[in-house]
């Protein structure tokens, strides 16, 4: 009975100077500090209710909308989330340099995780390197018929399964999504692309559920308890990802054609060698694995986050038919005019699409925050705060889309507000 008593002792000993450490690191900084949990901050929040993280953010961007920066608890991890647009933008752009680090540090041997979404540094900026071809406007051009044949292919998908027309939405968007990024990671063939084997794992790969969570939140609150029990965010993923991997980029290096697509990128980066960088040094091998991560990170961005625009995008147009009516006619107007045949370029010509999706995006923004961490000393201007190097930061999307200050009546779906002449009015 002793020991569990001196053990409960030393623990709530521990959390009451964690906590206090916390609150006087920021304090002797002039920072107001977010005191409903000391020690765990937002992410105590995140774990013991239903909400999003961008959700806690939020709330407390409303509570502190006036204040330049907040602290919050992160364990021993100095953490600071910026609501002043101008400190946001001295992170994101004037000391960008400082900021470099995306806040998550991934162990070594989670493989799926080595990815662009998480890599930092030197790795980062070569493997950036290599894959912004992919980006390009001549590949996006090239890659529009994977796009063109998945959406042909999600029409008479609906049309054999006309249940899904009534079901959930937003898992109908998912199911399109998640078999156009299929297509362009494994590449087509003649075939539907939702009778390709690697939907199922594609619908996998981005299925969420707590113990996501749970893993997500030890990797933000404590990097040496991560590593300490060699924690991986996608465990369950990695062998059936990167064997399919693997069976894909054999298979097109056996086909020698090219399909101007992410397998494309792969099989060039594995005939050339290692990749490296002549400035940083840097060097990688493009083994399978690591291209497996990429592959695997662009159905982590590529198909909730669309999925999650379109779907927006039709909510706001089922509410708005005076908006769905004049888009449908420049839509019409467009197909006329090509004789119905539709490019990347085409595309490109339709304005009013163009406000539109970006306004969805505004209200419905896949990303609701972004992280980052210090990696060099900098002073945020508003405020004049100091951040030390390691301090973790936290930067609102999602608040600041649907503050009035910036967005008048934020509510209200107006896709003007993106028309040329508003957009030249705003620089």
């Amino acid at each position: 009975m002793f020991p569990i008593l001196l053990l409960v002792i030393i623990g709530l000993i521990f959390i009451y100077l964690t906590g206090q450490y916390n609150e006087n690191y920021w304090r002797k900084r002039g920072v107001t500090f977010y005191e409903k949990n000391k020690v765990l901050g937002i992410f105590w929040d995140f774990l013991t209710t239903e909400k999003a993280l961008f959700e806690v953010l939020s709330d407390l961007y409303t509570k502190y909308e006036n204040e330049p920066a907040v602290g919050i608890g992160s364990l021993m991890t100095p953490s600071l989330f910026v609501i002043d647009p101008q400190n946001v933008q001295h992170i994101t752009q004037t000391d960008s340099q400082s900021f470099n680090h995306r806040g998550v540090t991934i162990n070594k041997g989670d493989l799926l995780a080595d990815s662009l979404l998480f890599m930092n540094g030197p790795r980062w900026k070569l493997m950036r390197q290599k894959m912004s071809p992919l980006f390009t406007a001549t590949k996006l051009k090239n890659m529009f018929y994977i796009i063109d044949k998945s959406a042909q292919d999600f029409v008479a998908y609906l049309k054999e399964n006309p249940e899904n027309l009534k079901g959930n939405g937003f898992d109908t968007m998912n199911e399109f999504c998640s078999a156009a990024i299929a297509a362009a990671v494994f590449g087509i063939g003649t075939e539907s692309t939702f009778k390709s084997p690697f939907l199922k794992m594609a619908r996998d790969a981005v299925r969420v559920n707590w113990r996501t969570n749970l893993r997500f939140a030890v990797l933000n609150t404590s990097e040496t308890l991560s590593r300490s029990i060699g924690l991986k965010l996608f465990k369950e993923q990695e062998p059936l990802f990167i064997d399919a991997i693997k069976q894909a980029l054999r298979a097109r290096e056996n086909e020698n054609v090219k399909k101007h697509d992410f397998a494309d990128i792969c099989v060039s980066l594995q005939k050339a060698g290692t990749m490296k960088d002549n400035e940083t040094g840097q060097e990688l091998e493009p083994s399978d694995e690591l291209l497996a991560a990429q592959g695997f990170f662009y159905f982590i961005a590529g198909v909730e986050p669309t999925a999650s625009a379109l779907f927006g995008a039709f909510i706001e147009l089922g509410k708005n038919p005076e908006i769905l009516e004049k888009l449908q006619k420049e839509i019409d107007e467009t197909f006329e005019k090509h004789n119905g045949i539709i490019t990347y370029d085409v595309i490109s010509e339709m304005k009013y699409l163009d406000q539109v999706l970006s306004e969805a995006l505004r209200m419905h923004a896949p990303i609701g925050f972004i992280g980052r961490k210090c990696v060099s000393d900098s002073v945020l201007p508003v405020g004049n705060i100091e951040v030390s190097s390691g301090t973790k930061i936290y930067i609102p999307v999602f608040s600041m889309h649907y503050n009035p200050k910036f967005f008048p009546e934020p509510e209200k779906f107006d896709p003007e507000r993106f028309s040329a002449e508003k957009r030249t009015g705003s620089e």
